[in-house]
Formats: structure tokens, C-alpha cells, sequence
């Protein structure tokens, strides 16, 4: 594999893991049904100006029949981990999170027929027993006061999110990218709007900057991310999820003052690893 999908990849989860920041602070003001519907909304606004600048013409009938499904799968995902987020740090939801690429290769095995190479395997496992270690190492702290709710719809969001990428990898390599970043925002901005009513509270104009940079990063990442999967077999680009928690962890220090534990540090060495080595030919 190129280098270019894997630096993609890594970019747009890091693009996206500041989006989960800037999330993570706007679920301690408003309902998650709110803002998972602002988050998409802002998003279809600005997907919609760059659909208006580059012109890539209309969609297939079978370009929007698929992406509706995919639509689907993103608001279970974005539901599921928001209201994670709010409940969990981000961190650990991260972490909980990192079981998606376990699915990702499963069902990329399945759906899309490609070959899991022992390689894989191995990244996959590395990743995951840096999870583990971080997981182990804050257990004790947090054990107690852990949200179980919140644990629960991390670990759907992990399934769901395994089953959107792997969607993503095969409507990307037979549709434009710009229309599968198009449908991956106003699709779940219109199914999600009744619960955003219903939810509603009143929202603090000044707020509305944060929701605005949501859509920004939203529309760059997914950006990156589908021209990554179409590039690169999705269980090859897998493991590279975890660097998600290398975020995590500098964004907690930095914006919520969260000093990471020598467990989480020894895990992100390995989960570099990880990535490394799924990233190499």
C-alpha cells in the first residue's frame, strides 16, 4: 500500500478526533439528540458550499439509495458516541471505541471479500492490547463512578462505525467523494431533526461558532477519510483508528486538563506501533 491513503486516514481521524473535543464540550450545555442534529447541520452548510464551488454534478439514483443506508448507520454512530462522550472522558471513550477495527477487518472479510493478511492481525492485536493497558491502568480510578450507559453506547458506536467505514470503502471506489460527503452530512442532519426538535433547548448564540467549526471539521475529515478508503482496503487502514487516542490525550491535556496516567502513555507507544506497521508496504 501507498503511504498517501495512510496519511490521509491518519489526518482525518485527527481532524475528526478535534471535532470529538469540540463535541465533548457542547454535550455539558444541550441534549445529545441537539447536538447531533446542529453538529450535521452545520455540516450539510458548509458540505454544500464546497459542492457549490467544485460542481461535481448530480448523484446516481444508486449513489443516493446507497448513502441513505449509510445515513442510517452514521446517526445510530454519531447518537451512540456523543451521548458516550457526555457520560465518559474522552479518552476512555476513545479507547472503548477501538474495538471498531476488530469489525472493520471482519466485516471488510465479509462484505467486501478482502484478504486479512497476517500482518493486519498483528497490527490489529498491538492496537488493541494498548487499549487494554490503558483500560487496565484506570479501572481502579474510575471503576466506581463509571457511567455503564455510557459504556454501552460506546461499544454500538464501535459496531456501527466498523459497518459505516466498510460501506464507505465500497461507495467510494464507484461514487464522487464529494457526494458521499454531501449525503454523510444532510442525510443524518434530516433523520435526526425530529429528536433535535423534541430535545431542544435555547441556544447560546455564542455556541453557534463552536457547532459552525464542528461542520468544518466534520466535512475535512470525512473528506479525508473517503479518499483514503478509496485508495486502500479498509481493514489494512484499520489500525491507523488508534491514533485517535494519541489525540485524546493531548487534547485532554491541553483543553480539559487531564494529566494522562504512565498506562496511557505505554499504551499510545503501542498503538504508534500499531499504525506503523499497517502503514508500512
Amino acid at each position: 500500500m501507498q503511504y498517501g491513503p495512510a496519511l490521509r486516514a491518519a489526518a482525518g481521524i485527527a481532524v475528526l478526533s478535534f471535532m470529538d473535543a469540540v463535541i465533548k464540550g457542547m454535550s455539558v450545555y444541550y441534549p445529545t439528540f441537539q447536538v447531533a442534529f446542529l453538529r450535521f447541520a452545520c455540516g450539510t452548510i458548509i458540505a454544500t458550499g464546497v459542492v457549490a464551488v467544485m460542481r461535481p454534478g448530480w448523484p446516481s439514483r444508486e449513489t443516493v439509495q446507497a448513502n441513505v443506508l449509510r445515513s442510517v448507520i452514521a446517526v445510530i454512530t454519531a447518537v451512540s458516541f456523543f451521548y458516550a462522550l457526555g457520560q465518559l472522558p474522552l479518552a476512555e471513550t476513545l479507547v472503548l471505541s477501538f474495538l471498531s477495527p476488530m469489525f472493520i477487518a471482519l466485516f471488510g472479510l465479509l462484505m467486501l471479500k478482502e484478504r486479512v493478511d497476517p500482518r493486519i492481525i498483528a497490527a490489529i492485536a498491538i492496537g488493541f492490547g494498548g487499549t487494554l493497558i490503558v483500560v487496565l491502568g484506570q479501572t481502579e480510578e474510575a471503576g466506581s463512578s463509571r457511567s455503564w450507559m455510557g459504556v454501552g453506547a460506546a461499544l454500538l458506536s464501535a459496531v456501527t462505525y466498523a459497518l459505516s467505514l466498510v460501506l464507505l470503502r465500497q461507495r467510494a471506489q464507484r461514487d464522487k467523494f464529494l457526494h458521499i460527503v454531501y449525503f454523510q452530512n444532510i442525510g443524518p442532519a434530516l433523520l435526526v431533526l425530529p429528536f433535535g426538535l423534541w430535545a431542544w433547548q435555547p441556544l447560546n448564540l455564542m455556541h453557534l461558532a463552536w457547532f459552525m467549526l464542528m461542520g468544518v471539521l466534520g466535512v475535512i475529515g470525512h473528506v479525508l477519510m473517503a479518499t483514503a478508503y478509496a485508495k486502500a482496503e479498509a481493514a489494512r487502514l484499520a489500525p491507523l483508528e488508534y491514533t485517535a487516542l494519541i489525540w485524546a490525550v493531548l487534547i485532554g491535556y491541553g483543553v480539559f486538563s487531564e494529566v494522562p496516567t504512565l498506562a496511557t502513555l505505554a499504551g499510545g507507544l503501542l498503538i504508534v506501533a500499531a499504525a506503523m506497521l499497517t502503514s508500512r508496504r
